[in-house]
């Protein structure tokens, strides 16, 4: 119950006032209750002409010296309430006086209903905003955890945690809220009856009701650590999902349907059988109670009614079909308790697997004192070492890169391209050694500040469900459309997209499957140009383009890398014959470096990469690889 209490503490406090108004409400629903039962005990002494006592009024008094005073209450409050039926029966007749305790009973009965629903209106908003406050949660940590964690973890387990998991939660939380809060009132209210009508009578159900609640407890001890294997399985399923989505052509291609289906599946049927076993256990819950309640209210009908007819009873029959009434609304409370326990169970084993995500460590935070970062003179890599588990992937890299500067950096995959480059924007922090930007290092800067001064265009264009405009203003805030159709132009972007059917407010579909592989990468060289930031990163990023686009983007970036710092990831050799200097990464380290010319008579790493590659080559000077 701890981690139970844990989970109301973290999440429940923004809404006290609404649970305060529950509280109230459930007292009073079933305050109300117990006064609309108390009525059947004169409708039945009129149905069955019982009732031959004769009652007096009474005044009501509180004698100050006497401290038990509120001990005689029930029995004043009884005898005065006979005393008025009485009179009514006396003066207007039996059945004018079942139709006026008919009107009570039913207005008492609208005013209980009433309160029900308010106890339950407040809930909503506890409900909601829990949800709502725990997927905001998930999305803030999602956005600001390191790309390191998302290695490890599938994105269908991620999607199945922010929809199934927190929904698992809120049931929880609900139950549990009823469990503290609804149930034990209406339990205490209906017990303090109880006990005021028959207090031997009450004694006998005390001693079974801990029995059926062991016996129910038996039943759910294991469902904890079911339900956590199930929500595993959920995510793996999802996964799945979000895999072939992601897929489909690939799988498509290579005529994989049958055995994604097959695969898909053998998990789905591992799901059922996991979920079986769990509701069959949720599923056994109502019937035991069912069986219990009745077991208990017969052993209660031959206990009272053994009272009943003993000599000198202090409870009458009328009075005990009343008890009996309470009991039996005593009952669906206690069941309520046995469903919150499995609920409870649940959202537990959803909770782990939520904070899993929510106290993942972010160990690439912004510094409490930041310093201010430019980019006016150069970059500086510092004897950088990294590595993402146990193997070095950087080893020792000096690389120092003048403002202004293009450098490129080759290598066969594996050798640390993209790593260093992605130490960069701080995407992951350098395990040894340093990365300075004019003398500063990045880890002394805010992540902000440091990432507004660069651009990326990757090999694969990463795009958004939205539109042209709202794809190329990404990341800028108050873009005019006047620039987003300038950054459009020079990336020749522009034409495709006045042709299409509403211009720059067109949606581009999801990732912009709507588009082709080329026109996706143009809109992504349009978003780094608006930006206009004084580093740009380029990640092959004229690979999709036809010929005649590559001509076109090839001369627009090589206009807008003019007098800016540029990095580039070359895969294909031919698009980097002009940079200031090339760098050839080798096994997480720089092997060589210096102009195309230089390397190309090394006869080294480089010329093998060129060889490779099937460039025709002549001899320097003016050594050029062509394609």
């Amino acid at each position: 119950m701890k981690d139970f209490f844990g989970i109301l503490q973290r999440f429940i406090p923004p809404y006290k006032r609404y649970l305060l108004l529950n509280i109230v409400f459930n007292i009073l629903s079933a305050i109300l209750n117990l006064f609309s039962f108390v009525l059947i005990i004169p409708i039945l002494n009129l149905l069955f002409k019982t009732g031959t006592e004769v009652y007096t009024f009474t005044p009501w008094q509180m004698d100050p010296g006497d401290w038990q005073w509120w001990k005689s209450l029930p029995e004043l409050a009884k005898d005065n309430f006979f005393y008025y039926v009485s009179r009514l029966i006396y003066s207007h007749g039996g059945s004018f006086t079942l139709i006026v305790l008919g009107l009570f009973l039913v207005g008492m009965t609208f005013l209980k209903v009433a309160a029900m629903y308010l106890s339950s209106f407040t809930m909503i908003p506890i409900r909601t905003g829990v949800v709502r406050d725990i997927r905001n949660q998930l999305m803030n940590k999602i956005t600001r955890l390191p790309l390191g964690f998302f290695s490890e973890e599938r994105k269908g387990d991620i999607i199945a945690r922010v929809s199934g998991d927190v929904n698992e939660i809120e049931t929880s939380i609900m139950s549990s809220l009823d469990m503290l809060f609804k149930n034990p009132i209406l339990i205490a209210i209906y017990l303090v009856g109880m006990l005021l009508i028959s207090w031997r009578l009450t004694l006998f159900v005390f001693l079974l009701l801990p029995l059926a609640g062991y016996l129910m407890g038996k039943v759910g001890k294991t469902l904890k650590r079911k339900s956590f294997t199930g929500q595993e399985q959920w995510g793996y399923l999802m996964s799945q999902v979000e895999e072939t989505l992601g897929g489909l052509r690939i799988i498509k291609a290579f005529n994989a349907e049958t055995k994604i289906r097959n695969r898909f599946y053998q998990s789905n049927e591992s799901f059922r059988h996991i979920t079986g076993r769990i509701y069959m256990r949720q599923q056994l819950a109502h019937p035991m109670s069912e069986f219990l309640g009745t077991l208990t209210i017969a052993i209660i009908l031959w206990y009272g009614g053994s009272l009943i007819l003993s000599s000198g009873s202090t409870i009458d029959a009328s009075t005990f079909i009343y008890y009996l009434v309470i009991f039996y609304s005593l009952i669906n409370p206690a069941k309520d308790l046995s469903k919150a326990t499995y609920a409870i169970q649940k959202g537990l084993a959803s909770m782990e697997r939520i904070d899993k995500v929510l106290l993942a460590e972010t160990n690439i935070k912004d510094p409490e004192h930041p310093q201010k970062i430019t980019l006016d003179k150069q970059i500086a890599y510092r004897n950088v070492w990294f590595k993402y588990h146990n193997d070095w992937v950087l080893k020792g890299v000096d690389l120092v890169i003048p403002k202004g500067q293009t450098i490129a950096l080759v290598g066969q995959s594996g050798s640390g391209k993209s790593t260093l480059v992605d130490l960069l924007p701080r995407f992951y922090d350098v395990t040894e050694g340093s990365i300075t930007l004019d003398g500063t290092d990045i880890r002394n800067a805010t992540l902000c500040d440091l990432r507004s001064l660069m651009g990326n265009v990757n090999q694969e264009a990463i795009l958004f469900n939205d539109t042209f405009f709202n794809n190329i203003a990404f990341g800028v805030h108050n873009a005019t459309p006047a620039e987003v159709e300038e950054a459009a132009r020079i990336a020749n972007a522009h034409d495709f997209i006045i042709a299409s059917e509403k211009g720059y407010a067109t949606p581009i579909g999801d990732r912009g499957g709507k588009l082709s592989g080329g026109q996706r990468q143009r809109i992504s060289i349009a978003r780094a140009i608006l930006k206009n930031p004084p580093l740009l990163i380029l990640d092959e990023a004229t690979s999709a383009l036809d010929a005649e686009s590559e001509r076109l983007v090839q001369q627009a970036l090589e206009n807008l890398m003019r007098n800016r710092t540029t990095i580039i990831i070359a895969h294909r050799l031919s698009t980097i014959r002009s940079a200031g200097e090339i760098c050839v990464m080798h096994e997480g380290q720089i092997v060589e470096r210096g102009r195309h010319e230089e390397l190309f008579r090394l006869n080294g790493y480089y010329r093998k990469l060129c060889d490779m590659q099937s460039f025709q080559t002549t001899p320097p000077p003016g050594a050029q690889c062509n394609s």
